[in-house]
């Protein structure tokens, strides 16, 4: 009777290979599903990262009546200006905690803002301005690719809306 129970205390290696190749199937069906979530979870949170972004530039626009400019870039809205004269109208850090974030794959925000010049002669042109453009260069970390997450700029709605009313 004894032998009988010693006998049945481990696993043999058939039994161990068939809850291994279920295992494997298992994961074979079902990472995919898990990888696309966490796909749009990043991009998501990358979304809700860039709406704050927005918001404390908008924030930043009322007390400096301007956007920052590309080379001054984000770094504004956590860190008074060197300018004197400028600094005495800032009233940040306009971002909680004072840090800016990363977005979900570790990289910094770009950001872009190009005033319209105003061409000579040119009356439509004047006094329009664009909203900074603010974007993750995704998971690739390469910018101008199809997996860059970002705001549109009002410059680029309205050159849809040009193109797509012009057809």
């Amino acid at each position: 009777m004894k032998r009988n129970s010693n006998l049945r205390r481990g696993l043999t290696l058939l039994e161990l290979m068939i809850v291994l190749v279920i295992l494997v199937g298992i994961i074979a069906l079902v990472g995919p599903r898990v990888l696309g979530t966490q796909k749009k979870a990043d991009i998501r949170t990358a979304q809700a990262q860039i709406g704050n972004l927005e918001s404390a530039l908008k924030m930043f626009a009322v007390d400096m009546k301007t956007f920052p400019t590309t080379e001054e870039g984000l770094k504004l809205l956590v860190e008074a200006p060197e300018d004197e004269a400028l600094a005495k109208n800032w009233d940040g850090p306009y971002i909680e905690g004072g840090k800016l974030p990363k977005d979900p794959w570790g990289s910094d925000f770009e950001y872009e803002y190009e005033t319209e010049s105003t061409e000579e002669g040119s009356e439509a042109k004047k006094g329009t301005e664009t909203f900074p453009r603010i974007f993750s260069t995704g998971p690739d970390r390469k910018r101008d690719t199809s997996d860059d997450v970002g705001n549109t700029s009002k410059k680029d709605e309205s050159e849809t809306e040009t193109t797509t009313s012009g057809s």
